[in-house]
């Protein structure tokens, strides 16, 4: 039985197992150091205990496990709210009309803009999973489990959500629109500066980019057309956004160039079709698969299963599930459909 729950300090070395063999093709925000990880999950615990308010730099940190043996193979996280305390950095699409009356000359010049318009809003993020589950049920359920979770918890996030999508990266690890734009200015890899973003305050982006805005016709034609493109790898991430309801705008990723995704948080289709149940034990094996989640904070436990609709309110599901999430027959439960 596949389960989500909130990271736990006995979890560190799996995640920096799957973390080192499942990330060379898609950079991530899980730290790739034992303190940094640790730190992170210290965090986590923190937010998912209520120690932090939503103002207080929440960051909760999810893991995908067999509640057979709980070896992890997943991870995906959520920032209550994007820059933690600071700006959080972004290029904005937008053009510019260079036109001259006595020549008889217009023209229409796209240009970035410097952006921290984004700042505050609930940020999703860090998500890795191992790729023999890419095409499986288990990828929806790490993906979604945090939608249940925010809303199961409502009050402690934004009404607007975002999630930087990676950009183009090439097989040998180029990154177009770095190598045109941000080299010139940080005199680091992308992978570094990357590292950096999820490491530091990002008032050093502040220092080192530049303030004015960037013509896109001076960039390299690789980086234009990488501009606002999804690494090919994201593509089932993508899709299940976009049925939750994101869609692109006209802000992109400042390192990559990739497409930020916005949505509303009150129009996610988990959040529209959620609903609290009472769960009671089934003997029935079979049933229409559903999310189904409980239990508040540190307690929260997500999995995938095959539940039955009955009277008043009441849902049920096998014994087994009941054990796995660690609840009680007739506790309340979040249920949301595939």
């Amino acid at each position: 039985m596949w389960l989500v729950r909130p990271a736990q300090p006995q979890d560190i070395e799996g995640i920096m197992k799957l973390a080192a063999e499942h990330c060379s093709q898609l950079s991530s925000t899980v730290p790739k150091t034992r303190e940094g990880l640790e730190a992170r999950i210290e965090l986590s615990s923190n937010s998912f205990s209520g120690a932090l308010g939503p103002d207080q730099c929440q960051r909760f940190l999810f893991v995908l496990v067999d509640s057979r043996d709980q070896q992890v193979q997943g991870v995906a996280g959520i920032d209550g709210r994007a820059g933690n305390g600071q700006p959080f950095y972004n290029y904005r699409m937008d053009a510019l009309i260079h036109s001259s009356h006595e020549l008889g000359v217009s023209r229409r010049v796209d240009v970035l803009y410097p952006s921290h318009a984004l700042t505050g809003r609930t940020l999703l993020g860090a998500f890795v999973i191992a790729p023999g589950l890419c095409d499986s049920d288990a990828f929806e359920l790490l993906s979604r489990a945090r939608l249940v979770f925010i809303a199961s918890h409502r009050d402690w996030f934004s009404d607007d959500m975002a999630v930087e999508i990676q950009g183009i990266q090439t097989e040998h690890g180029e990154v177009p629109f770095w190598d045109s734009l941000g080299r010139h200015f940080f005199d680091m890899d992308f992978e570094t500066a990357d590292r950096y973003s999820g490491m530091l305050s990002k008032t050093f982006i502040a220092e080192l980019m530049p303030p004015n805005p960037i013509y896109v016709t001076l960039l390299s034609g690789a980086a234009q057309q990488a501009l606002g493109q999804a690494h090919p790898a994201t593509r089932r991430s993508v899709s299940l956004l976009q049925q939750e309801g994101f869609h692109g705008g006209s802000y992109v990723d400042i390192f990559d160039g990739g497409p930020v995704l916005e949505v509303r948080t009150s129009n996610l289709k988990t959040l529209v079709t959620c609903q609290r149940k009472s769960l009671r034990a089934s003997d029935a094996e079979d049933g229409e698969q559903c999310l189904l989640a409980c239990g508040q904070g540190a307690d929260f436990r997500c999995t995938l299963a095959g539940i039955s609709e009955s009277l008043n309110e009441v849902i049920r599901a096998p014994l087994s599930v009941l054990h796995g999430l660690g609840c009680e027959s007739g506790e309340d439960v979040m249920v949301a459909p595939l």
